[in-house]
Protein backbone atom coordinates (compact mmCIF):
# COMPACT_ATOMS: atom_id res chain seq x y z
CA UNK A 1 0.00 0.00 0.00
CA UNK A 2 3.03 2.31 -0.20
CA UNK A 3 3.32 5.07 -2.77
CA UNK A 4 -0.04 6.78 -2.30
CA UNK A 5 1.25 10.15 -3.54
CA UNK A 6 2.84 8.55 -6.60
CA UNK A 7 -0.35 6.67 -7.46
CA UNK A 8 -2.56 9.71 -7.06
CA UNK A 9 -0.18 11.92 -9.05
CA UNK A 10 -0.12 9.36 -11.87
CA UNK A 11 -3.93 9.09 -11.91
CA UNK A 12 -4.39 12.86 -11.97
CA UNK A 13 -2.26 13.07 -15.10
CA UNK A 14 -4.53 10.68 -17.04
CA UNK A 15 -7.09 13.15 -18.34
CA UNK A 16 -9.11 10.73 -20.48
CA UNK A 17 -9.33 8.19 -17.69
CA UNK A 18 -10.42 10.82 -15.18
CA UNK A 19 -13.09 12.07 -17.58
CA UNK A 20 -14.44 8.54 -18.06
CA UNK A 21 -14.60 7.90 -14.30
CA UNK A 22 -16.21 11.28 -13.60
CA UNK A 23 -18.84 10.83 -16.31
CA UNK A 24 -19.72 7.30 -15.20
CA UNK A 25 -19.93 8.08 -11.50
CA UNK A 26 -21.94 11.22 -12.16
CA UNK A 27 -24.41 9.23 -14.27
CA UNK A 28 -24.79 6.49 -11.66
CA UNK A 29 -25.22 9.06 -8.90
CA UNK A 30 -27.96 10.89 -10.82
CA UNK A 31 -29.74 7.59 -11.51
CA UNK A 32 -29.61 6.75 -7.81
CA UNK A 33 -30.95 10.21 -6.94
CA UNK A 34 -33.93 9.74 -9.27
CA UNK A 35 -34.69 6.33 -7.80
CA UNK A 36 -34.45 7.64 -4.25
CA UNK A 37 -36.72 10.58 -5.08
CA UNK A 38 -39.39 8.11 -6.21
CA UNK A 39 -39.20 6.33 -2.87
CA UNK A 40 -39.23 9.65 -1.02
CA UNK A 41 -42.32 10.76 -2.94
CA UNK A 42 -44.02 7.56 -1.78
CA UNK A 43 -42.97 8.33 1.80
CA UNK A 44 -40.90 5.13 1.98
CA UNK A 45 -37.26 6.14 1.61
CA UNK A 46 -36.20 6.80 5.18
CA UNK A 47 -38.31 3.96 6.55
CA UNK A 48 -36.62 1.53 4.14
CA UNK A 49 -33.16 2.84 5.06
CA UNK A 50 -33.97 2.43 8.76
CA UNK A 51 -35.29 -1.10 8.19
CA UNK A 52 -32.23 -2.08 6.13
CA UNK A 53 -29.90 -0.70 8.79
CA UNK A 54 -31.78 -2.53 11.54
CA UNK A 55 -31.74 -5.83 9.63
CA UNK A 56 -27.98 -5.68 9.23
CA UNK A 57 -27.49 -4.59 12.83
CA UNK A 58 -29.60 -7.49 14.06
CA UNK A 59 -27.60 -9.96 11.97
CA UNK A 60 -24.32 -8.57 13.34
CA UNK A 61 -25.53 -8.44 16.96
CA UNK A 62 -26.54 -12.14 16.82
CA UNK A 63 -23.89 -13.21 14.36
CA UNK A 64 -22.90 -16.52 15.87
CA UNK A 65 -26.52 -17.65 16.22
CA UNK A 66 -27.22 -16.95 12.53
CA UNK A 67 -23.88 -18.42 11.52
CA UNK A 68 -24.72 -21.73 13.17
CA UNK A 69 -28.19 -21.73 11.64
CA UNK A 70 -26.84 -20.96 8.17
CA UNK A 71 -24.19 -23.69 8.36
CA UNK A 72 -26.74 -26.25 9.58
CA UNK A 73 -29.20 -25.41 6.79
CA UNK A 74 -26.57 -25.54 4.03
CA UNK A 75 -25.37 -28.94 5.23
CA UNK A 76 -28.91 -30.27 5.75
CA UNK A 77 -29.59 -29.60 2.07
CA UNK A 78 -26.42 -31.40 0.94
CA UNK A 79 -23.97 -28.51 0.71
CA UNK A 80 -20.56 -28.35 2.39
CA UNK A 81 -19.29 -25.39 4.42
CA UNK A 82 -15.64 -24.49 4.85
CA UNK A 83 -14.26 -21.79 7.16
CA UNK A 84 -11.27 -19.65 6.24
CA UNK A 85 -9.73 -17.32 8.80
CA UNK A 86 -7.53 -15.55 6.23
CA UNK A 87 -7.50 -14.86 2.52
CA UNK A 88 -4.65 -17.32 2.05
CA UNK A 89 -6.66 -20.03 3.80
CA UNK A 90 -9.66 -19.32 1.56
CA UNK A 91 -7.56 -19.61 -1.60
CA UNK A 92 -6.05 -22.87 -0.34
CA UNK A 93 -9.52 -24.24 0.40
CA UNK A 94 -10.84 -23.34 -3.05
CA UNK A 95 -7.80 -25.00 -4.66
CA UNK A 96 -8.36 -28.12 -2.54
CA UNK A 97 -11.99 -28.37 -3.67
CA UNK A 98 -11.00 -27.98 -7.33
CA UNK A 99 -8.26 -30.59 -7.08
CA UNK A 100 -10.58 -33.02 -5.29
CA UNK A 101 -13.02 -32.63 -8.18
CA UNK A 102 -10.25 -33.18 -10.74
CA UNK A 103 -11.27 -29.91 -12.42
CA UNK A 104 -9.21 -27.64 -14.65
CA UNK A 105 -11.67 -25.16 -16.26
CA UNK A 106 -13.16 -22.45 -14.04
CA UNK A 107 -15.75 -19.76 -14.74
CA UNK A 108 -16.20 -16.96 -12.22
CA UNK A 109 -19.02 -14.53 -11.61
CA UNK A 110 -18.21 -11.06 -10.32
CA UNK A 111 -17.16 -11.15 -6.67
CA UNK A 112 -15.47 -8.45 -4.61
CA UNK A 113 -14.51 -10.92 -1.91
CA UNK A 114 -12.64 -13.06 -4.46
CA UNK A 115 -10.82 -9.90 -5.56
CA UNK A 116 -10.00 -9.25 -1.91
CA UNK A 117 -8.20 -12.58 -1.57
CA UNK A 118 -6.60 -12.53 -5.04
CA UNK A 119 -8.38 -15.70 -6.09
CA UNK A 120 -8.16 -15.43 -9.88
CA UNK A 121 -4.38 -14.84 -10.03
CA UNK A 122 -3.88 -17.71 -7.57
CA UNK A 123 -5.94 -20.09 -9.70
CA UNK A 124 -4.09 -19.05 -12.84
CA UNK A 125 -0.75 -19.51 -11.08
CA UNK A 126 -1.88 -23.05 -10.22
CA UNK A 127 -2.31 -23.77 -13.94
CA UNK A 128 -6.11 -23.60 -13.95
CA UNK A 129 -7.96 -22.00 -16.86
CA UNK A 130 -9.92 -19.29 -15.04
CA UNK A 131 -12.24 -16.85 -16.77
CA UNK A 132 -14.09 -13.85 -15.38
CA UNK A 133 -17.57 -13.85 -16.94
CA UNK A 134 -18.95 -10.48 -15.82
CA UNK A 135 -18.42 -8.21 -18.84
CA UNK A 136 -16.51 -5.56 -16.91
CA UNK A 137 -14.38 -8.13 -15.11
CA UNK A 138 -13.78 -9.96 -18.43
CA UNK A 139 -12.50 -6.72 -19.96
CA UNK A 140 -10.10 -5.84 -17.15
CA UNK A 141 -8.88 -9.45 -16.97
CA UNK A 142 -7.98 -9.31 -20.66
CA UNK A 143 -6.33 -5.92 -20.11
CA UNK A 144 -4.33 -7.22 -17.15
CA UNK A 145 -5.77 -4.50 -14.92
CA UNK A 146 -7.53 -4.33 -11.58
CA UNK A 147 -11.21 -3.34 -11.38
CA UNK A 148 -11.67 0.39 -10.86
CA UNK A 149 -15.12 0.40 -9.23
CA UNK A 150 -17.14 -1.95 -7.03
CA UNK A 151 -20.06 -2.25 -9.46
CA UNK A 152 -18.38 -1.08 -12.70
CA UNK A 153 -14.96 -2.71 -13.01
CA UNK A 154 -14.19 -1.13 -16.42
CA UNK A 155 -15.69 2.35 -16.07
CA UNK A 156 -12.26 3.88 -16.65
CA UNK A 157 -12.06 2.49 -20.20
CA UNK A 158 -13.68 3.95 -23.30
CA UNK A 159 -15.43 1.83 -25.94
CA UNK A 160 -12.52 2.52 -28.29
CA UNK A 161 -10.02 1.24 -25.72
CA UNK A 162 -12.12 -1.88 -25.09
CA UNK A 163 -12.30 -2.58 -28.82
CA UNK A 164 -8.51 -2.33 -28.93
CA UNK A 165 -8.17 -4.77 -26.04
CA UNK A 166 -10.53 -7.26 -27.74
CA UNK A 167 -8.61 -6.97 -31.00
CA UNK A 168 -5.26 -7.55 -29.28
CA UNK A 169 -6.32 -10.33 -26.91
CA UNK A 170 -9.10 -12.10 -28.84
CA UNK A 171 -7.79 -11.54 -32.36
CA UNK A 172 -11.01 -10.07 -33.71
CA UNK A 173 -11.74 -6.62 -35.09
CA UNK A 174 -14.87 -5.08 -33.57
CA UNK A 175 -16.27 -1.55 -33.79
CA UNK A 176 -16.24 0.57 -30.62
CA UNK A 177 -19.96 0.05 -30.15
CA UNK A 178 -21.28 -1.27 -26.80
CA UNK A 179 -23.68 -3.74 -28.43
CA UNK A 180 -21.01 -5.11 -30.76
CA UNK A 181 -18.52 -5.43 -27.90
CA UNK A 182 -21.05 -7.24 -25.71
CA UNK A 183 -21.99 -9.57 -28.56
CA UNK A 184 -18.36 -10.59 -29.11
CA UNK A 185 -17.83 -11.19 -25.39
CA UNK A 186 -21.05 -13.23 -25.22
CA UNK A 187 -19.92 -15.43 -28.12
CA UNK A 188 -16.48 -15.98 -26.60
CA UNK A 189 -17.89 -16.83 -23.17
CA UNK A 190 -20.72 -19.15 -24.20
CA UNK A 191 -18.52 -22.19 -24.90
CA UNK A 192 -16.65 -21.59 -21.64
CA UNK A 193 -19.88 -21.90 -19.66
CA UNK A 194 -20.79 -25.14 -21.42
CA UNK A 195 -17.39 -26.77 -20.82
CA UNK A 196 -16.57 -25.44 -17.33
CA UNK A 197 -15.88 -27.89 -14.51
CA UNK A 198 -16.35 -25.40 -11.67
CA UNK A 199 -18.34 -22.20 -11.23
CA UNK A 200 -17.27 -19.69 -8.57
CA UNK A 201 -19.42 -16.84 -7.25
CA UNK A 202 -19.59 -14.47 -4.36
CA UNK A 203 -22.81 -13.78 -2.46
CA UNK A 204 -24.87 -10.68 -1.92
CA UNK A 205 -26.67 -12.30 0.99
CA UNK A 206 -26.74 -15.59 2.87
CA UNK A 207 -30.16 -16.42 4.33
CA UNK A 208 -29.73 -18.15 7.71
CA UNK A 209 -33.32 -19.42 7.75
CA UNK A 210 -32.83 -21.73 4.75
CA UNK A 211 -29.09 -21.73 4.02
CA UNK A 212 -29.77 -19.99 0.69
CA UNK A 213 -27.23 -17.96 -1.30
CA UNK A 214 -28.67 -14.86 -2.98
CA UNK A 215 -27.05 -13.32 -6.07
CA UNK A 216 -28.19 -9.93 -7.42
CA UNK A 217 -26.97 -9.43 -11.00
CA UNK A 218 -27.78 -7.84 -14.35
CA UNK A 219 -26.00 -9.94 -16.98
CA UNK A 220 -27.09 -13.53 -16.38
CA UNK A 221 -23.50 -14.79 -16.24
CA UNK A 222 -23.86 -15.73 -12.57
CA UNK A 223 -26.87 -17.91 -13.42
CA UNK A 224 -24.87 -19.75 -16.08
CA UNK A 225 -21.90 -20.12 -13.72
CA UNK A 226 -24.15 -21.69 -11.08
CA UNK A 227 -26.48 -23.78 -13.27
CA UNK A 228 -24.10 -25.47 -15.74
CA UNK A 229 -20.83 -26.55 -14.06
CA UNK A 230 -21.06 -29.70 -11.91
CA UNK A 231 -19.27 -28.04 -8.98
CA UNK A 232 -20.19 -24.65 -7.50
CA UNK A 233 -18.04 -22.75 -5.00
CA UNK A 234 -19.39 -19.72 -3.15
CA UNK A 235 -16.82 -17.47 -1.47
CA UNK A 236 -18.71 -15.35 1.04
CA UNK A 237 -17.73 -12.88 3.75
CA UNK A 238 -19.12 -13.84 7.15
CA UNK A 239 -20.89 -10.46 7.39
CA UNK A 240 -23.26 -11.25 4.50
CA UNK A 241 -25.77 -13.16 6.64
CA UNK A 242 -29.37 -12.03 7.10
CA UNK A 243 -31.83 -13.74 9.46
CA UNK A 244 -34.61 -14.76 7.06
CA UNK A 245 -36.37 -14.04 3.79
CA UNK A 246 -38.54 -11.29 5.26
CA UNK A 247 -35.38 -9.38 6.17
CA UNK A 248 -34.47 -9.15 2.47
CA UNK A 249 -37.38 -6.87 1.50
CA UNK A 250 -35.79 -3.50 2.39
CA UNK A 251 -32.36 -4.66 1.23
CA UNK A 252 -33.53 -5.82 -2.20
CA UNK A 253 -35.62 -2.66 -2.57
CA UNK A 254 -32.70 -0.35 -1.86
CA UNK A 255 -29.74 -2.22 -3.38
CA UNK A 256 -30.61 -1.95 -7.11
CA UNK A 257 -31.94 1.59 -6.78
CA UNK A 258 -28.78 2.71 -4.99
CA UNK A 259 -26.29 0.85 -7.17
CA UNK A 260 -27.66 1.54 -10.66
CA UNK A 261 -30.95 3.42 -10.28
CA UNK A 262 -32.99 0.35 -11.26
CA UNK A 263 -36.16 -0.59 -9.44
CA UNK A 264 -35.04 -4.19 -9.68
CA UNK A 265 -31.99 -5.89 -11.15
CA UNK A 266 -32.49 -8.23 -14.09
CA UNK A 267 -31.70 -11.35 -12.04
CA UNK A 268 -32.21 -12.16 -8.37
CA UNK A 269 -31.04 -15.75 -8.02
CA UNK A 270 -31.37 -17.99 -4.97
CA UNK A 271 -29.32 -21.17 -4.63
CA UNK A 272 -30.46 -23.51 -1.87
CA UNK A 273 -28.31 -26.61 -1.84
CA UNK A 274 -26.96 -28.63 -4.78
CA UNK A 275 -29.13 -30.16 -7.50
CA UNK A 276 -31.78 -32.50 -6.14
CA UNK A 277 -33.24 -35.60 -7.86
CA UNK A 278 -35.65 -34.52 -10.58
CA UNK A 279 -34.15 -31.01 -11.00
CA UNK A 280 -32.89 -30.16 -14.47
CA UNK A 281 -30.05 -27.81 -13.60
CA UNK A 282 -27.82 -26.67 -10.76
CA UNK A 283 -24.52 -27.97 -9.42
CA UNK A 284 -23.98 -31.53 -8.32
CA UNK A 285 -21.76 -30.22 -5.52
CA UNK A 286 -22.17 -26.98 -3.57
CA UNK A 287 -19.34 -25.64 -1.43
CA UNK A 288 -19.59 -22.45 0.66
CA UNK A 289 -16.30 -20.93 1.82
CA UNK A 290 -16.99 -18.50 4.67
CA UNK A 291 -14.25 -15.89 4.89
CA UNK A 292 -13.29 -13.98 8.03
CA UNK A 293 -10.06 -12.18 7.00
CA UNK A 294 -10.34 -9.69 9.86
CA UNK A 295 -14.09 -9.19 9.92
CA UNK A 296 -14.70 -10.89 13.28
CA UNK A 297 -12.34 -8.42 14.95
CA UNK A 298 -14.75 -5.61 14.10
CA UNK A 299 -17.77 -7.24 15.72
CA UNK A 300 -18.63 -5.56 19.01
CA UNK A 301 -16.29 -2.63 18.36
CA UNK A 302 -16.93 1.00 17.47
CA UNK A 303 -16.19 0.02 13.84
CA UNK A 304 -18.83 -2.70 13.54
CA UNK A 305 -21.10 -0.46 11.45
CA UNK A 306 -18.80 -0.83 8.44
CA UNK A 307 -19.85 -4.49 8.17
CA UNK A 308 -23.33 -3.36 7.08
CA UNK A 309 -21.93 -2.51 3.63
CA UNK A 310 -23.95 -3.86 0.68
CA UNK A 311 -21.15 -3.18 -1.88
CA UNK A 312 -23.53 -0.97 -3.87
CA UNK A 313 -20.86 1.58 -4.84
CA UNK A 314 -23.01 4.62 -4.03
CA UNK A 315 -20.36 6.12 -1.77
CA UNK A 316 -17.83 5.95 -4.63
CA UNK A 317 -20.22 7.67 -7.04
CA UNK A 318 -20.85 10.51 -4.57
CA UNK A 319 -17.23 10.96 -3.44
CA UNK A 320 -15.36 14.00 -4.87
CA UNK A 321 -12.01 12.32 -4.17
CA UNK A 322 -12.92 9.12 -6.02
CA UNK A 323 -14.20 11.13 -8.98
CA UNK A 324 -10.76 12.73 -9.30
CA UNK A 325 -8.39 9.81 -8.70
CA UNK A 326 -10.52 6.77 -9.63
CA UNK A 327 -10.27 3.34 -8.09
CA UNK A 328 -6.70 2.61 -9.14
CA UNK A 329 -5.41 5.60 -7.18
CA UNK A 330 -6.33 3.80 -3.97
CA UNK A 331 -4.16 0.77 -4.76
CA UNK A 332 -6.73 -1.37 -2.96
CA UNK A 333 -9.48 -3.79 -3.98
CA UNK A 334 -11.98 -1.65 -2.07
CA UNK A 335 -11.71 1.96 -3.17
CA UNK A 336 -13.62 5.16 -2.46
CA UNK A 337 -14.97 5.90 1.01
CA UNK A 338 -15.75 2.27 1.84
CA UNK A 339 -12.22 1.33 0.82
CA UNK A 340 -10.67 4.15 2.84
CA UNK A 341 -12.71 2.96 5.83
CA UNK A 342 -12.64 -0.83 5.53
CA UNK A 343 -9.18 -1.58 4.14
CA UNK A 344 -7.20 -0.11 7.07
CA UNK A 345 -9.50 -1.97 9.47
CA UNK A 346 -8.71 -5.26 7.73
CA UNK A 347 -5.05 -4.65 6.87
CA UNK A 348 -3.87 -2.23 9.54
CA UNK A 349 -0.71 -0.17 9.14
CA UNK A 350 -0.13 -1.53 5.64
CA UNK A 351 -3.16 0.45 4.42
CA UNK A 352 -3.70 3.32 6.84
CA UNK A 353 -2.53 5.90 4.29
CA UNK A 354 -5.93 5.44 2.61
CA UNK A 355 -7.43 7.35 5.54
CA UNK A 356 -5.96 10.49 3.98
CA UNK A 357 -8.02 10.06 0.78
CA UNK A 358 -11.05 11.72 2.34
CA UNK A 359 -12.20 15.34 2.41
CA UNK A 360 -14.70 14.56 5.23
CA UNK A 361 -17.52 16.14 3.21
CA UNK A 362 -19.99 13.49 4.41
CA UNK A 363 -21.44 12.70 0.94
CA UNK A 364 -20.65 9.01 1.46
CA UNK A 365 -22.64 8.84 4.69
CA UNK A 366 -25.53 10.76 3.14
CA UNK A 367 -25.75 8.34 0.19
CA UNK A 368 -25.26 5.05 2.02
CA UNK A 369 -28.50 3.01 1.89
CA UNK A 370 -27.77 1.33 5.25
CA UNK A 371 -26.56 4.59 6.85
CA UNK A 372 -22.95 3.65 7.63
CA UNK A 373 -21.33 6.80 9.10
CA UNK A 374 -18.33 6.41 6.82
CA UNK A 375 -16.76 9.83 7.26
CA UNK A 376 -17.05 9.59 11.03
CA UNK A 377 -15.39 6.16 11.02
CA UNK A 378 -12.54 7.60 8.96
CA UNK A 379 -12.14 10.45 11.46
CA UNK A 380 -12.16 7.94 14.30
CA UNK A 381 -9.41 5.92 12.64
CA UNK A 382 -7.36 9.05 12.02
CA UNK A 383 -7.64 9.89 15.70
CA UNK A 384 -6.58 6.34 16.64
CA UNK A 385 -3.63 6.56 14.29
CA UNK A 386 -2.47 9.91 15.63
CA UNK A 387 -2.81 8.86 19.26
CA UNK A 388 -1.48 5.32 18.82
CA UNK A 389 -4.59 3.87 20.44
CA UNK A 390 -5.25 0.12 20.14
CA UNK A 391 -7.49 -0.84 17.26
CA UNK A 392 -8.79 -3.91 15.43
CA UNK A 393 -5.91 -4.34 12.97
CA UNK A 394 -2.38 -5.74 13.41
CA UNK A 395 -3.49 -8.19 16.08
CA UNK A 396 -3.09 -11.90 16.74
CA UNK A 397 -4.81 -14.84 15.06
CA UNK A 398 -8.38 -14.47 13.86
CA UNK A 399 -11.24 -15.76 15.96
CA UNK A 400 -11.99 -19.43 15.31
CA UNK A 401 -15.66 -19.39 16.30
CA UNK A 402 -16.58 -20.40 12.75
CA UNK A 403 -15.13 -23.88 13.14
CA UNK A 404 -16.71 -24.21 16.57
CA UNK A 405 -20.07 -23.15 15.16
CA UNK A 406 -19.83 -25.77 12.46
CA UNK A 407 -19.24 -28.43 15.10
CA UNK A 408 -22.23 -27.18 17.09
CA UNK A 409 -20.09 -26.14 20.06
CA UNK A 410 -20.98 -23.17 22.23
CA UNK A 411 -18.65 -20.23 21.74
CA UNK A 412 -18.22 -16.84 23.33
CA UNK A 413 -18.86 -13.62 21.49
CA UNK A 414 -16.39 -12.48 18.93
CA UNK A 415 -14.20 -9.97 20.72
CA UNK A 416 -11.28 -7.83 19.62
CA UNK A 417 -7.88 -8.61 21.03
CA UNK A 418 -5.32 -6.10 22.17
CA UNK A 419 -2.77 -4.70 19.78
CA UNK A 420 -1.59 -1.57 18.07
CA UNK A 421 -3.68 0.05 15.38
CA UNK A 422 -0.62 0.55 13.27
CA UNK A 423 2.33 2.85 12.89
CA UNK A 424 1.80 6.19 14.58
CA UNK A 425 2.29 9.06 12.18
CA UNK A 426 5.18 11.23 13.30
CA UNK A 427 4.24 14.92 13.40
CA UNK A 428 7.04 17.44 13.01
CA UNK A 429 7.68 20.16 15.60
CA UNK A 430 6.87 22.84 13.01
CA UNK A 431 3.52 21.20 12.25
CA UNK A 432 2.68 21.00 15.95
CA UNK A 433 3.39 24.71 16.42
CA UNK A 434 1.43 25.59 13.28
CA UNK A 435 -1.69 23.85 14.57
CA UNK A 436 -1.25 25.40 18.03
CA UNK A 437 -1.01 28.85 16.42
CA UNK A 438 -4.11 28.11 14.34
CA UNK A 439 -6.04 26.98 17.43
CA UNK A 440 -4.97 30.11 19.33
CA UNK A 441 -5.96 32.44 16.47
CA UNK A 442 -9.37 30.86 15.91
CA UNK A 443 -10.37 30.40 19.54
CA UNK A 444 -11.12 34.11 20.03
CA UNK A 445 -13.59 36.07 17.83
CA UNK A 446 -11.36 39.15 17.58
CA UNK A 447 -8.29 37.16 16.63
CA UNK A 448 -10.33 35.10 14.16
CA UNK A 449 -11.62 38.25 12.40
CA UNK A 450 -8.15 39.75 12.26
CA UNK A 451 -6.69 36.58 10.75
CA UNK A 452 -9.57 36.31 8.24
CA UNK A 453 -8.97 39.90 7.08
CA UNK A 454 -5.22 39.30 6.84
CA UNK A 455 -5.74 36.14 4.78
CA UNK A 456 -8.10 37.97 2.44
CA UNK A 457 -5.47 40.68 1.85
CA UNK A 458 -2.66 38.17 1.33
CA UNK A 459 -4.78 36.17 -1.13
CA UNK A 460 -5.51 39.13 -3.45
CA UNK A 461 -2.40 38.62 -5.67
CA UNK A 462 -3.46 35.00 -6.26
CA UNK A 463 -7.13 35.74 -7.03
CA UNK A 464 -9.02 36.38 -10.23
CA UNK A 465 -12.77 36.70 -10.84
CA UNK A 466 -13.49 35.82 -7.23
CA UNK A 467 -11.46 32.58 -7.23
CA UNK A 468 -7.96 31.58 -6.21
CA UNK A 469 -6.13 30.76 -9.43
CA UNK A 470 -2.90 29.42 -7.96
CA UNK A 471 -1.13 28.86 -4.66
CA UNK A 472 2.39 29.87 -3.68
CA UNK A 473 5.27 27.65 -2.56
CA UNK A 474 4.47 24.29 -0.97
CA UNK A 475 0.72 24.83 -1.50
CA UNK A 476 1.07 24.92 -5.31
CA UNK A 477 0.60 21.18 -5.85
CA UNK A 478 -2.23 20.98 -3.32
CA UNK A 479 -4.15 23.78 -5.03
CA UNK A 480 -3.58 22.65 -8.61
CA UNK A 481 -6.56 20.27 -8.60
CA UNK A 482 -8.84 22.37 -6.40
CA UNK A 483 -11.10 25.31 -7.14
CA UNK A 484 -11.51 27.73 -4.23
CA UNK A 485 -13.43 30.99 -3.90
CA UNK A 486 -11.18 33.83 -2.82
CA UNK A 487 -11.54 34.91 0.83
CA UNK A 488 -13.94 37.85 1.12
CA UNK A 489 -12.50 41.21 2.09
CA UNK A 490 -15.73 41.94 3.92
CA UNK A 491 -16.55 38.93 6.10
CA UNK A 492 -20.04 37.51 6.46
CA UNK A 493 -20.70 38.88 9.94
CA UNK A 494 -20.22 42.45 8.68
CA UNK A 495 -22.54 41.93 5.74
CA UNK A 496 -25.09 40.27 8.03
CA UNK A 497 -25.13 43.30 10.33
CA UNK A 498 -25.71 45.61 7.37
CA UNK A 499 -28.53 43.43 6.07
CA UNK A 500 -30.19 43.51 9.49
CA UNK A 501 -29.95 47.31 9.53
CA UNK A 502 -31.37 47.56 6.00
CA UNK A 503 -34.23 45.22 6.88
CA UNK A 504 -34.97 47.22 10.04
CA UNK A 505 -35.02 50.47 8.07
CA UNK A 506 -37.37 48.95 5.49
CA UNK A 507 -39.82 47.87 8.23
CA UNK A 508 -39.72 51.32 9.81
CA UNK A 509 -40.40 52.89 6.42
Amino acid sequence: MSGLRDRVRAELQQTAKRSAVAASTRGEHLAKERAWRELAAEGRLQALRDQARDVKNQALAHHEEYLRQFVAQVERRGGRVHFASTGEAAVAQVLAIIREAGACRIVKAKSMVSEEIGLTPALEAAGLETLETDLGEFIVQLAGQAPSHITGPAIHLSAKQIAGIFCEKLGEEVPPDPEALAALARRMLRDKFLTADVGITGANFGVAETGSILLVTNEGNADLATALPPVMIVVMGIEKLVPDWAALEPLLTLLPRTATGQRMTVYVTAITGPRQPGEVDGPEELHVVLLDNGRSRLLGTKYQDVLRCLRCGACLDACPVFRQVGGHGYGSVYSGPIGATLTPLLKGAAADELLDLCSVCGACTENCPVQIPLHRLILEQRADRAAGRPGPADQGPWHTAGQAAAAGAATGRFSPAGGAFGAVRQVSLAERWLFRLWAWAWSDPRRYRAVARLVALLARPFSRDGHLTWFPGPLAEWGRERDFPAPALRPFHERWSELEQEEGAAHEG
